[in-house]
């Protein structure tokens, strides 16, 4: 008898725990496991492509991790969600229109710890090309997105999708340069990029961004925080969209 309750009291822990798996690795801790689990967005600065708890359990997992690893960025966030798949079925449709009406970016509250108050993360948004890819797959926007106290951002945007997936992606094509004096960070050295895919009875909401950018003296901490907290900013705007 008491094998009998043991074994049924083993499976039921079994099916327990993996209801509740979720595709990530063991750099998250039990409370941001808790969290996710729970529906709550968690924002972890990370440092490095080293530190990403996304599991490469899939092709568009793989992707991600490999472009912010080729990044090899000096600064790095994620920006993590899950929602259950019943009733959001059409989730990946929702991310792309979002995703791609670049002219609500403007307007993103943005908040400034230095200045303790709020601003606007784009103050403009001018969209100069739009088109599909080579592969006819991918849509592709060229924009110029205005973000003190970096000026304009030649930015290059892509984004793929399918019936359980949207990987996006946006990239620097200019040189930025922090308050009109310090070059920062140099063409291709920035990189955003957010990716939904189906996990069982989820979606999965990740994002990452992270820089590559230059060190200057009494100026890194500063630096750092601008980009991060900006990259921080825009995903959670996103999630919290949807």
């Amino acid at each position: 008898m008491k094998k009998t309750v043991s074994i049924s009291f083993f499976v039921v822990v079994l099916c327990a725990f993996s209801a509740f798996a979720l595709p990530f690795n063991d750099k998250l801790s039990k409370a941001e496991l808790a969290d996710l689990e729970s529906g709550k967005v968690i924002v972890r600065n990370i440092s490095r492509a080293s530190n990403m708890c996304l599991e490469a359990s899939g092709e568009s997992a793989q992707k991600i991790i490999r472009d912010i690893h080729d990044l090899n960025p000096s600064y790095l966030a994620e920006v993590i969600q899950v929602k259950p798949y019943a009733g959001n079925e059409d989730l990946p449709a929702r991310l792309e229109d979002t995703l791609m009406n670049i002219s609500d970016y403007v307007g993103i509250p943005y908040y400034s710890e230095r200045h303790e108050r709020y601003y606007d993360l784009y103050s403009e948004a001018k969209i100069k090309d739009n088109f599909i890819g080579d592969d006819g797959l991918t849509r592709k926007v060229k924009a110029d997105l205005t973000m003190e106290p970096f000026g304009i951002i030649e930015t290059s945007i892509s984004i793929s999708s399918g019936a359980d997936f949207v990987y996006y992606v946006s990239t620097n094509d200019n040189t930025l340069v922090y308050e009109e004096r310090f070059k920062c960070a140099k063409p291709k050295n920035m990189k955003s990029a957010i990716l939904l895919f189906r996990d069982g009875d989820n979606w999965i909401l990740y994002g990452a961004g992270g820089v590559k950018a230059m060190k200057i003296i009494f100026f890194e901490k500063r630096i750092e925080t601008s980009f991060i907290n900006r990259i921080k900013t825009f995903c959670n705007f996103i999630f919290e969209k949807l």
